[in-house]
């Protein structure tokens, strides 16, 4: 990884006014330093000297940084266009409730000039691997995740009832709406709403948080990010289940099937500007310290 970048690639939602705003403000103060810029070609940005449009898949394999521009969902949609051509992302948060995206809009100019100098921090996270088997399809299909895989019912009013095997080893029959797989990243998104713990992100393991368990018994688990997760319908009633990793559907589940759930073979690097605090992120987007009781802290 270079200590400075010569060229970088900037992502985002140019419908939204404020990420456009954001990144044409960010195209700018690369160019003014001579870095090359890249942008996709579908979004409203006319080519001018050292700003060039390229179809959005061939960004990663041209440049030296992904810039996600948004919210999470950004910055994830970025780590797949990543794929596994090692080239890190920076997140520059101009979404809503956001744990990935760590650069908020009153520093951004700043500190993305702090990264463009080589003063960052690297930070490897760990990517899971869902493998989808349907005895109807040719071969099973595979995706990876950075937050989460999720399985999760498709009709309203009726529970899926399913089982869980970690390491080969069964662990639980479960009934309910469905069940997160979460990554250390994953366990502030939806595993967080489960119920889940919060973890922080270095940390090698893995959330299994049941979603609307019908018993109460039914609580989250933390394994070991080596374990590898199945889980398989149980042969009850006819109901429909989904797979998604990141949100993005990777396919149904039927009764027949089987999801694996297993360390991916690679990582995602995300970079941090100096400053950065994982903690101080969780008070300001948790709203912790705030009460009437304790002085609300900065540092």
């Amino acid at each position: 990884m270079p200590s400075r970048f010569q060229t970088i690639a900037l992502i985002g939602r140019f419908a939204d006014p404020r990420v456009a705003e954001a990144m044409e403000a960010l195209a700018t103060h690369a160019l003014a330093r001579g870095v090359a810029v890249l942008l996709d070609a579908a979004g409203p940005i006319t080519p001018r000297p050292g700003l060039a449009l390229l179809p959005e898949a061939e960004l990663a394999a041209r440049a030296e940084l992904l810039v996600a521009v948004g919210g999470d969902g950004t910055l994830l949609h970025v780590a797949r266009l990543a794929g596994d051509s090692g080239v890190p992302l920076l997140g520059i948060h101009r979404g809503r409730l956001g744990f990935l995206a760590d650069i908020s809009a009153t520093e951004m100019v700043e500190r993305f000039g702090d990264v463009l100098d080589g003063n960052y921090s690297i930070d490897p996270r760990h990517l899971i691997e869902a493998e989808l088997t349907d005895p109807a399809l040719p071969a099973p299909r595979t995706a990876r995740a950075l937050n989460d895989v999720v399985l999760q019912k498709l009709e309203t009013g009726r529970m899926l009832d399913f089982e869980t095997v970690i390491d080969g080893r069964f662990v639980n029959g479960h009934g309910g709406d469905g069940l997160v797989v979460a990554t250390a990243t994953g366990s502030t998104a939806y595993a967080l709403s489960c119920g889940g713990p919060i973890l922080t992100p270095n940390l090698d393991a893995l959330v299994l948080a049941p979603v609307s368990p019908h018993t109460l018994s039914d609580r989250p688990i933390v394994v070991p990010a080596s374990s590898v997760v199945e889980v398989r319908l149980l042969a009850q009633a006819p109901t429909r289940a989904q797979v998604t990793c990141d949100g993005v559907v990777l396919g149904d589940l039927p009764p027949d099937g089987r999801l694996l759930i297993r360390p991916a073979a690679t990582r995602v690097t995300l970079l941090h500007p100096p400053g950065y605090d994982f903690f101080r992120i969780l008070r300001s987007k948790l709203h912790w310290g705030r009460g009437g009781r304790h002085p609300q802290r900065d540092t």
